[in-house]
């Protein structure tokens, strides 16, 4: 039965409507500055709707509301039940993770550069996102090799008595136990904050004029110093194109369309210089969707948690006021949400389209994503798919590892190893699956679409009780699926067999098929990746037995020599000058390690 709509049911408040289908269930969730006239939009000229929103209106069986005091308290209250309900004709953001960032602690006597997911609004500066940890990580090594800042805790900061290894290694001053002036760290922290805010050029200007002067005083090795930092900043900065004359940070967001549906791209821009670029898509949109598109992302993407530039470019004028007021507030700082103006300024949002074609084309040619969630029967495309495998070695060592893939691409910086001490000496796969969920539930979100479990019915059962016994969550129990050796039980068969919870049988997926193959490939980075560890903590057996043991090795050398030699049998056949070469072995200490190897 269609619903009846009546105006007189309905607040002409501000608020939040949930709309409903037959069984109860939550379809759609919207806001509006006077719930009863943005309701019988909805009911009225029926005909010019987008064909999303008459399929909506067909399945509306109930509709409720909830009245808030203003249209910012119901852009936030939308935002909180999109996020808990993921409502079937919402634009739903299911990339909602946090991006990489560093943190510049200006409160602190000595600060340090650290890598954060989170903003917090106390004093620290913030430099980003970076989209790829990868890349942040690896921009984080050549900074702290460049820019000798301190990289401990606050705490170990407080109760250091004598200095790490990174002073050993020349990446640290030592503040800790007060071997350089404040004023000399304070000038090395201005010169990180002119790296990250974009002036490049103003800091490679100072530090040429340092090495010239070096030179002339015949100071060779500072000047060389100088040399390296010019390199290593040049390196760090050249991925960046200079976009905006202007030295603001902007994020531009534009919108394209396809016959799939539509794309959105974002570039990040920080001090005029394109910083980092992600893209989205929502199949079964069109641009006529494009203004719920842009006020959901905007609503959805910028939490208070994350860095909010102080403006937003988008592609054209909607009814911005309230979400700017919502990331105003988030931000504790003005946000301007504006539509580009002068030629520069457009250019960028023509980037920034090309960026959301380009995602829109991937989508296209990878929809392995939506091939699953049919084949599967999955509620939606498993963005985020976490795949698990319990291994051990004759009862030793029992470990599960979990591989993360996110859009169909393993993201490598989520894999983690899991072990379980109490199950030693034992081989009981079963168990160490029941308490790895135990553990991931504990863990908290992001939460996966789909739970891959290399094994066969029997593993898949161990996980399906650990969840419904454990889980605490509103949210639905991820979907659970395994792969199992088909009839040869040879590795790599294209008869691997995918079972699912309810099932007696495996699911009917022909080999050598796309989405069998791709489920085969995430299964045995999972093997790849839970052996690997396994090796590597058998490795580290041997360095505890057999150079632990020896007089005046304590862990850190033992750490210094696994990492320069790779195995004990060349650590006995290193000369003391070889051992000396190792950073952090002084000639003395080589040669009492020399010695000790000698004795065994």
């Amino acid at each position: 039965m269609a619903f009846q709509f009546n105006s007189g049911d309905f607040s002409a408040l501000p608020g939040v409507y949930l709309m409903k289908d037959s069984s109860g269930r939550i379809i759609y969730v919207g806001k509006a500055r006077e719930l009863r006239k943005r309701l019988a939009s909805y009911f009225r000229a029926f005909d010019k709707h987008t064909p999303k929103t008459r399929v909506l209106v067909s399945k509306i069986h109930s509709i409720d509301t909830l009245v808030t005091g203003t249209e910012k308290e119901a852009l936030l209250l939308e935002a909180s039940l999109i996020k808990k309900h993921r409502p079937r004709y919402n634009v739903v953001l299911r990339d909602d993770k946090q991006y990489v960032l560093f943190q510049l602690d200006k409160k602190s006597e000595f600060p340090r550069l650290r890598m954060t997911r989170k903003v917090v609004r106390d004093g620290s500066v913030y430099f980003g996102p970076y989209t790829s940890s990868y890349f942040a990580r690896e921009t984080w090594k050549v900074l702290g090799k460049v820019f000798p800042l301190r990289k401990c805790s606050e705490s170990a900061f407080r109760n250091r008595v004598r200095p790490c290894l990174y002073h050993d290694i020349g990446q640290c001053l030592g503040p800790c136990v007060n071997l350089v002036p404040r004023n000399d760290y304070m000038q090395i922290v201005r010169q990180v904050e002119l790296l990250l805010s974009g002036k490049a050029g103003d800091l490679i200007g100072s530090l040429r004029r340092q090495m010239e002067e070096a030179s002339e005083a015949l100071e060779f090795e500072q000047a060389a110093k100088f040399r390296d930092q010019i390199k290593a900043i040049q390196k760090t900065v050249e991925k960046q194109s200079v976009v905006l004359n202007e030295r603001s940070d902007i994020d531009v967001i534009a919108l394209a369309e396809s016959s799939q549906g539509v794309g959105l791209g974002l570039l990040f821009i920080r001090k005029g210089r394109l910083l980092d670029k992600k893209h989205f898509f929502w199949p079964g949109l069109s641009l006529e969707d494009g203004e719920e598109v842009l006020n959901s992302f905007v609503s959805q993407f910028y939490s208070s948690t994350k860095f909010i530039p102080p403006k937003l470019f988008v592609p054209f004028e909607y009814d911005m006021q309230g979400a700017a007021e919502l990331l105003s507030e988030r931000s504790k700082s003005t946000v301007r949400i504006v539509t580009p103006h002068s030629g520069e300024e457009k250019r960028l949002l023509e980037i920034a389209r090309k960026n959301a074609a380009l995602g829109i084309k991937e989508k296209e040619n990878d929809n392995i994503l939506d091939i699953l969630a049919g084949k599967l029967k999955l509620s939606g495309p498993p963005q985020r798919i976490e795949c698990i495998d319990a291994s051990h070695l004759g009862g030793e060592g029992m470990r599960v590892g979990m591989v993360v893939f996110e859009e169909a691409k393993p993201e490598k910086s989520q894999y983690r190893t899991y072990v379980f001490p109490e199950l030693e000496h034992s081989s009981d796969d079963y168990a160490a699956l029941f308490h790895w969920v135990i553990k991931r539930i504990d863990s908290g979100p992001p939460w996966a679409d789909l739970i891959l479990i290399d094994g066969g019915k029997g593993q898949l059962a161990s996980v399906e009780k650990a969840f419904a016994e454990n889980w605490k969550y509103e949210e639905p129990i991820p979907h659970l699926a395994s792969i199992a050796k088909g009839p040869t039980r040879k590795a790599g068969e294209l008869e691997d067999r995918i079972f699912r919870p309810g099932r007696k049988n495996h699911l009917p997926l022909k080999g050598g098929s796309p989405e069998l193959l791709y489920l085969q490939r995430v299964r045995d980075e999972a093997h790849r990746f839970v052996i690997g560890r396994q090796r590597k903590s058998r490795k580290k057996k041997v360095l505890q037995s057999e150079v632990l043991s020896l007089p005046g090795i304590g862990p850190k050398t033992a750490r210094l020599l696994w990492d320069e030699f790779g195995s004990v049998q060349k650590m006995k056949e290193a000369s003391v000058e070889e051992l000396s070469n190792v950073q952090g072995i002084g000639k003395k200490r080589a040669q009492q390690i020399f010695d000790a190897f000698k004795e065994v």
